[in-house]
């Protein structure tokens, strides 16, 4: 079994796989940095809680968007499971056409979200909406090209701001929403933060299809925590809100030729 860990500017998203298929996942917060021995015994109790014996565990994966949280995540794979994890960065293998000014910027996440679009919707062109802490889109050509993409913030960094930067405006509960008016102060900001995001995401997606693929259609695809909220949008042509944990192991089986 292969472990694979996605960590986030507010979560870790982690996931099993066996024989290529994911068959457990779990969300863990990391707005307060843990300990390398903190991060070890969580993993290791959340999968014993789960009844997946961490014995069983040949190879751990991971990408971060957070630098100062490599070292820990490292320390623990080493210590409570006795496996040099492999770390999606620049430089690794990936099949990928990397088309930006300095390739070395491009997030881990963002990578591996175009790998396993790529890999799930081969030879065609792809627009991936990540809906996280900000909001990313990403342009792959059928060619296996990463032209590039774009960063917005996200719907929870939008309501976040919102509230720290006005006197009034409260904290809302991040909803789907039916309609458009708002017919209250609480209504009005998720109608902003639900259909602004989804505004911004057809806006780009015409200009992206213009722009680079010369008006040929996209495949859109939606992935990250905040997904699910915008599957009934007729936006998306699949959600997969765990597309970056099938692209941290498709990376790592490009790079180990090993682990079931």
């Amino acid at each position: 079994m292969i472990l694979v860990l996605d960590i986030g500017n507010t979560s870790i998203h982690g996931g099993v796989f066996k024989n290529d298929e994911l068959v457990f996942q779990f969300r863990k917060s990391s707005a307060f940095r843990n300990s390398s021995d903190e991060t070890g015994v969580f993993l290791k109790s959340i999968l014993r809680e789960n009844s997946i014996d961490s014995n069983k565990i040949s190879s751990i994966g991971f990408c971060s968007v957070v630098p100062d949280r490599v070292y820990s995540i490292r320390n623990a794979c080493l210590k409570y499971f006795d496996k040099e994890p492999f770390e999606l960065r620049p430089g690794v293998k990936t099949g990928l056409k990397i088309l930006y000014r300095n390739p070395l910027e491009v997030g881990a996440d963002r990578i591996a979200n175009s790998l396993a679009g790529i890999s799930q919707f081969p030879k065609k062109n792809l627009l991936i909406v990540d809906f996280g802490t900000a909001t990313t889109i990403d342009v792959v050509g059928k060619n296996y090209e990463y032209h590039g993409g774009i960063i917005y913030p996200g719907v929870q960094m939008s309501m976040e701001v919102l509230e720290d930067k006005t006197a009034k405006l409260p904290s809302v509960e991040i909803v789907q929403m039916k309609s458009a008016l708002g017919k209250s102060t609480i209504e009005s900001i998720q109608s902003g933060l639900f259909f602004g995001q989804i505004g911004v995401v057809k806006e780009l997606k015409h200009r992206i299809t213009c722009e680079v693929f010369n008006n040929e259609e996209p495949i859109v695809l939606a992935t990250g925590g905040f997904s699910r909220l915008f599957r009934s949008s007729g936006l998306f042509h699949s959600v997969i809100p765990d597309l970056v944990l099938h692209g941290i192991h498709k990376s790592l089986k490009l790079n180990y030729k090993e682990g079931k």
